[in-house]
């Protein structure tokens, strides 16, 4: 394959769950996936507790804005994740068979930032592995 595999992660309101696990994997596979996200209810924007604990793993949070499923249908995508049960539920219909993956992680919103640090720590250590997993990808030297 030439081009790197992209994953879709879908979450309820893109604004948390779906937004940190965009980040970490397009950081922590670069080069082997290109990472979108989307919600099957966007918020009006991303949660800032998820920002901010982004931030203090000195990742890039240029540009994150929640999105709807419609933004990324025309995708060419290899691997959809769901992270949370609302998310899976309401999937939609691609026009293609797409394998998928469902991860639910805890949702930190209202919470103080340490909830927003554990969750972005789960995610990056069973969805990055998962990811790995199910793509059969190499795990970096």
């Amino acid at each position: 394959m030439n081009r790197p595999y992209t994953v879709l992660v879908l979450c309820t309101g893109n604004s948390c769950r779906s937004q940190m696990a965009e980040v970490l994997l397009n950081h922590d596979l670069a080069g082997q996936v290109r990472t979108l996200s989307a919600g099957t209810r966007p918020q009006p924007k991303v949660a800032d507790g998820a920002i901010a604990a982004l931030k203090d793993a000195g990742l890039n949070t240029d540009g994150l804005h929640p999105k709807g499923i419609d933004a990324v249908m025309d995708e060419a995508i290899d691997l959809v994740v769901t992270v949370c049960d609302n998310a899976r539920e309401a999937c939609p219909i691609f026009p293609r068979p797409i394998p998928a993956i469902h991860l639910p992680f805890h949702d930190p919103h209202g919470e103080p930032l340490e909830s927003f640090l554990a969750a972005r720590d789960d995610i990056r250590t069973r969805l990055v592995a998962a990811v790995r997993e199910k793509l059969g990808l190499k795990t970096a030297a």
